[in-house]
C-alpha cells in the first residue's frame, strides 16, 4: 500500500489516464472557489466562463503548448500547477492548486519549486504571477519563495503581480 503521506510531482501528460480526469477535477475546483471569493459563485463547472470550461472539459487541449505539474499521491492527482510557454524569456505560473485534503504537506511549494526547476531548465531569465490579493497564504508562499511584487501586467482589479529571476 502507498504511504499516503509520500506525494510525487510528475510532468503531464504522460500518466495514467486517470490523470486526466484528476487534473480536469482539481481546475475544476480551482475556478469554482476563485469564481465564489469574487463573490461570483456559481452553481458547477457549466456555469464557469467559457475559457475556464474549456480547461476543465480538455486540459491536454487547453494547455498544448505549456507544461502542466501534477502532485500525485500514489495514481491520484492532489495538485496541479500550470507553466506557460516562455515568450520574451519568462514564465508564468498558473492555476496553483492543492486538494484541501491534502493542504499542510508542501505540496504547493512542491510544484512551484519544481516549476522554477522546469523555467531555469528552459532557459528563461525569470517567472511571473498573479494572485488574487485576498489570497493572503498564496502571496506568503510565493514570498518565502523569492517572488517579488512588481508592477501589474493584468488591469483587473484586486490581481497581485509577482516575479522572482531564474
Amino acid at each position: 500500500m502507498t504511504d499516503q503521506r509520500e506525494v510525487a510531482v510528475v510532468r503531464w501528460p504522460g500518466q495514467a489516464p486517470s490523470a486526466q480526469e484528476g487534473l480536469a477535477d482539481l481546475l475544476a475546483a480551482y475556478h469554482l472557489q476563485t469564481q465564489a471569493e469574487k463573490g461570483e459563485a456559481v452553481a458547477g463547472v457549466d456555469g464557469l466562463p467559457e475559457r475556464y470550461r474549456a480547461e476543465v472539459a480538455d486540459p491536454q487541449a487547453a494547455f498544448v503548448d505549456d507544461v502542466v505539474l501534477l502532485a500525485l499521491s500514489g495514481d491520484t492527482p492532489v495538485g496541479c500547477l500550470v507553466v506557460t510557454a516562455s515568450g520574451d524569456g519568462r514564465s508564468e505560473v498558473k492555476r496553483l492548486w492543492t486538494d484541501p485534503a491534502f493542504r499542510g504537506r508542501g505540496i504547493a511549494s512542491s510544484l512551484v519549486s519544481a516549476a522554477l526547476v522546469h523555467a531555469e531548465e528552459s532557459g528563461v531569465s525569470a517567472v511571473g504571477l498573479s494572485v488574487w490579493k485576498w489570497r493572503a497564504g498564496a502571496i506568503a508562499l510565493y514570498e518565502r519563495l523569492g517572488f517579488t511584487v512588481t508592477e501589474s501586467w493584468d488591469e483587473r482589479d484586486q490581481l497581485v503581480c509577482m516575479e522572482r529571476a531564474v
